[in-house]
């Protein structure tokens, strides 16, 4: 699917108003090998561990995106290159993150798109604690399961239904 979150905005000027379309402000870095991206959001808190992200990510992804919200925590990375590569294998359109990630160069391997707000090569603890299937919060913009993320070169958009 092909799309732009710019003709998305500019075409949705109501939802923009009502809260029901909201664009993220340019915190995040581009990674992965696709540059767009798109699907209904799995939602995910956790910080500074990472094992709850491996078991959503063991899981089919059906062209879902997982929104990580890791506390903006620039101590460790929560994804790196074999995560990135069971998202791409079990289905997962991309992921977002408000923290770090790792492996640059693997990831850039993997036919998935991921949004972090940097690099950082210190992998995170795996104790497995978090939570996930709940309302996030990531830079004022509330993200709920099943909101649709949209991302591209000009940035991120979450909307409270699919667009497309």
């Amino acid at each position: 699917m092909t799309f732009s979150t710019c003709d998305i905005c500019d075409s949705n000027d109501d939802k923009l108003i009502s809260g029901d379309l909201s664009v993220f402000p340019p915190i995040f870095m581009r990674f992965g090998r696709y540059v767009q991206f798109c699907g209904p959001a799995t939602t995910l808190k956790v910080f500074e561990d990472n094992g709850m992200v491996r078991t959503l990510l063991e899981t089919p992804g059906n062209g879902h995106v997982l929104v990580i919200d890791g506390g903006g925590s620039f101590r460790c990375a929560l994804v790196g290159g074999n995560l990135a590569k069971l998202a791409e294998t079990n289905g997962w359109a991309g992921i977002v993150v408000n923290g770090c990630i790792r492996d640059v160069e693997e990831i850039s391997q993997c036919n998935i798109g991921v949004r972090a707000l940097a690099s950082m090569p210190l992998r995170s603890v795996k104790k497995g604690g978090g939570e996930s299937g709940l309302r996030i919060a990531i830079a004022g913009i509330a993200i709920n399961p099943g909101d649709w993320i949209y991302a591209d070169m000009d940035g991120v958009l979450v909307a409270r239904q699919a667009l497309l």
